[in-house]
Parts: structure tokens; C-alpha cells; sequence
């Protein structure tokens, strides 16, 4: 569906009028969304609502034209959250356009099988449509991000019970909490930019869960704990502010030949679950460019990190969800950034091109089992 905007006070006028004769189809701010579905999560009727749930990062034009990959996310998903599908770039191709065909084709394809959805995401540094350069002032700036939120969690109101808010929000070595990636947001908002989304966000849908997620923030060495100790600063921040937020997102994309920083990594867990926030694994998969070629040893220390990863968080929390960034190594985002020198695919997620398990999904499978 193609949404076009004339201007900010036409759209709530329309979407007010909308609502009243209950046109479902426009994406208004009305109480209840078209997509709404019962709270109850999917997963507990299958009588594995103890099981920690399992999902998988999904693209909309893989589902629509590979029945294969469809039936293995079916099969084997209780989450899905959208690659790319509710990015700015994707839902905003143009200022005064919304276009929500790829979302809200995710958001019947989950309906239809039972599935929950998390949101991705809604204030970020990247990816960014070409025209939100043009904004040149803070009441710009807060406007169109407000607007933008409004707008998007409004439509899913209901259905999507949480959202990836702030995504990536520290550079790579930040010294603070105040180390903030350059972006069209923080560049006119500043810090404010954070606040700003999250309140946004939690006026549009006050039940869905309010998630702040961030990488790297596992490993050994000082980058990575200047990453955990700024990333608990903005969280305290945060909190002193009374600012809405409710978990922290643990990406995961795990190197093989990184260290996992076991002590450091359970103090930063504890300090978390200090703040009464809850835990969730967002993205997790492991980069195996630099791993041996043979297949079966390959997959069996990519499963041996995810498990050193997964006991390391399960000894301290019990994460809400286990989400990996993608179902199957026939699509993946690695081999176009860590692409193996041998020429060898990738073999980063839990089934393989052929949508075969693989030994990483039995690791995923026995802690989703685990509860502190």
C-alpha cells in the first residue's frame, strides 16, 4: 500500500476519518491495528511456553517466492523480525510517501501461521533515504522522526510486541555514553534523538516492548569493554531520566576468532538485570571466514561459539528470545562483508543452503531450554 502525505495535518485528518468508518487498509493512528492480533504469544499453545521462544530474521521476497525457506521459518520460528522490510528506506522512499506492502505482507504471512514479529527498527544511524539530508533544523528533524513513528507503530499497534527503537546507537570505540554515531539525528537532536524515539514510540503502542540493541559487546579487549561500560552509561542515563525502555538487545554476530570475555560480559549482565531490564538475542550468527574449510569441523566450532556465547548469558539471565540473523546460509548477509578466502560458502546460521539442521540449531535449541 502507497501512503502519500501532503503534509503532516492532512495525514491525522485522513487517518482520524479512516478510523471513524473503520477503513483498516490506511495506515492511521487508530486505537486498535488492522494487524492486531490476541497478546497470548503463538509459541504457548504448543505447550512450549517454558522453552525460551526462537526466531529468525526474514526477508519478504524470499518468503513469497521460496516455499521451501517459507515452510522451514513456519516450521521451525515462534519470531520473526523483517531484515530490511520496516527500514526507513523501504517504508519512506519519499518524504511525503509511506509504503507498507513488504511490512505488512510479513505481518499477514505471521498472522497467518501464528508467528510473533519484532520491529526493526526505528531510529538508526544507517540506511537512510536520500531525502531526510534535506532536514535542516531540531524541529524538522524531531518532527519527521516523531511523525515516522507514529505512523508505523500506530499501523502494527497490537501486533508488534516489540520494538528495536534505537538500533546502533555508540560508535565503535566510544569513550562515553555521549559517543553517539554521526547521523541526520544526531546531528540536529543530539543525544535527544533517544528520548525522543522511545517516548514516541511508547505513545503510539504504551504495551509493546521498548528495545535499545547494540553489537559488539562480548569479546575480549578494550574496544569491546568500552563499548559495555559506555552502553550501561546511556542505559543509566536513561533510567535517571525516567526515560521508557524495557530490554537491551544483544546482537550476537559472533567472530569465531574472537574471545568471548566470560567474567566481564556476566558483570555487564548483571548490571542490566540491576536496571530491571530484560535481555534479548537479537541477531545472533558467526562469522566463519576464517575457520577451516571442512564442512563438518567448520559447523561444529561454529556451534561450540554459540554455546560458550549462550551459556555465558544463561548463567546470568534468562533471555526473553533467541533470534538469529537469518534462518538459513542461503540468505545471509556474511559472505558480502566477510566473504572466505578459500571461496567456500558461509555456513553462519543454523540450517545450511539446503535447509538442513545444522549442529548450531541443536546448540540454540538445548538453551532455549535453560533458565537461571
Amino acid at each position: 500500500m502507497t501512503i502519500r502525505l501532503n503534509s503532516r495535518r492532512d495525514f491525522l485528518v485522513r487517518a482520524a476519518k479512516a478510523a471513524a468508518f473503520g477503513v483498516s487498509g490506511t495506515a492511521g493512528l487508530s486505537r486498535v491495528s488492522a494487524f492486531a492480533t490476541p497478546r497470548t504469544p503463538a509459541f504457548a499453545a504448543d505447550g512450549n511456553a517454558r522453552l525460551i521462544p526462537y526466531g529468525a530474521a526474514v526477508q519478504s521476497d524470499a518468503l513469497a517466492s521460496d516455499m521451501a525457506y517459507r515452510a522451514a521459518i513456519i516450521a521451525n520460528c515462534q519470531l520473526i523480525v523483517p531484515e530490511g522490510d520496516m527500514k526507513w528506506p523501504i517504508l519512506r522512499p519519499a518524504r511525503n510517501e509511506y509504503r507498507f506492502e513488504k511490512a505488512d505482507f510479513l505481518m499477514d504471512f505471521a498472522r497467518q501461521n501464528k508467528i510473533e514479529v519484532r520491529g526493526h527498527t526505528l531510529a538508526w544511524y544507517g540506511g537512510m533515504p536520500a531525502w531526510t539530508a534535506a532536514i535542516d533544523s531540531r524541529a524538522e528533524a524531531e518532527r519527521e522522526l516523531v511523525g515516522h513513528i507514529e505512523t508505523v507503530v500506530s499501523r502494527y499497534r497490537g501486533a508488534i510486541p516489540s520494538w528495536d527503537v534505537v538500533n546502533e546507537p555508540l560508535v565503535d570505540w566510544p569513550e562515553d555514553a555521549t559517543s553517539l554515531r554521526p547521523s541526520i539525528w544526531t546531528k540536529l537532536l543530539g543525544s535527544d534523538y533517544l528520548p525522543i524515539a522511545l517516548r514516541a514510540t511508547a505513545a503510539a503502542d504504551p504495551d509493546t516492548q521498548l528495545v535499545i540493541n547494540e553489537y559488539d559487546i562480548e569479546f575480549k579487549g578494550p574496544r569491546f569493554a568500552a563499548r559495555r561500560k559506555a552502553l550501561l552509561q546511556l542505559l543509566r542515563s536513561l533510567r535517571d531520566r525516567d526515560v521508557p525502555l524495557h530490554a537491551v538487545g544483544l546482537q550476537a554476530h559472533l567472530f569465531a576468532e574472537r574471545a568471548i570475555d566470560n567474567d566481564e560480559l556476566q558483570a555487564f549482565l548483571a548490571s542490566i538485570a540491576a536496571l530491571k531490564l530484560d535481555v534479548l538475542i537479537t541477531e545472533l550468527d558467526v562469522i566463519d571466514y576464517e575457520l577451516p574449510g571442512k564442512v563438518s569441523e567448520r559447523d561444529a566450532l561454529v556451534a561450540r561459539k554459540a554455546a560458550q556465547f549462550l551459556q555465558s548469558v544463561c548463567e546470568v539471565v534468562r533471555p526473553k528470545a533467541i533470534l538469529t540473523w537469518g534462518l538459513s546460509d542461503r540468505y545471509t548477509w556474511v559472505p558480502m562483508y566477510f566473504k572466505r578466502p578459500d571461496g567456500m560458502p558461509n555456513r553462519p546460521l543454523p540450517f545450511d543452503a539446503d535447509l538442513k539442521r545444522k549442529p548450531l540449531f541443536d546448540v540454540i535449541e538445548e538453551y532455549r531450554r535453560k533458565a537461571v
